[in-house]
């Protein structure tokens, strides 16, 4: 379920990025929001040799950052140390996960979040206790399971 939580985060997030990335000017630095210099920081001394893409899709990712709660932040930061630890092969991994969930249908994808919802709120005892079953079970009975999931995830 922690594969889940990260592809929902990443396809919220390519969603938005894939729309700025379109644009193919190139942004000046001095362009910027004293905010946006500010997030964007880390990059400055590199902005002007990245590609109009590539200073889109920070941008981008820049502004969505502006609008997250701090909760939401915490969690994007959770996440970015969780992705910066794995290796190429479960990038890999994760970004073909991504692409499957991207061609799922509204309402299974819609699904998936309540289970994912349900899922990261229950006590982290119960959480190891499904990962375990999880892992347990053969790929053929994963999918079998998956598409036989309640429309609402079970009350805790």
């Amino acid at each position: 379920m922690k594969r889940l939580a990260c592809i929902i985060l990443l396809c919220c997030l390519s969603m938005t990025l894939g729309q700025a990335a379109a644009a193919e000017d190139p942004v000046d630095w001095d362009d910027l929001s004293s905010e946006e210099q500010r997030i964007l920081e880390p990059a400055r001394e590199n902005w002007e040799n990245f590609s109009p893409e590539k200073q889109h899709l920070l941008l981008a990712g820049a502004r969505r950052w502006q609008n997250m709660t701090p909760e939401q932040r915490a969690r994007a930061r959770k996440n970015l140390k969780r992705w910066k630890k794995m290796t190429p092969e479960q990038r890999k991994r994760f970004r073909k996960r991504l692409q499957e969930f991207r061609k799922l249908p509204p309402e299974k994808r819609r699904k998936l979040r309540k289970y994912l919802e349900w899922f990261n709120n229950l006590p982290p005892q119960r959480k190891r206790e499904l990962r375990r079953r999880w892992k347990n079970l053969s790929p053929e009975e994963r999918r079998k399971r998956f598409n036989r999931l309640p429309e609402q995830p079970p009350s805790h």
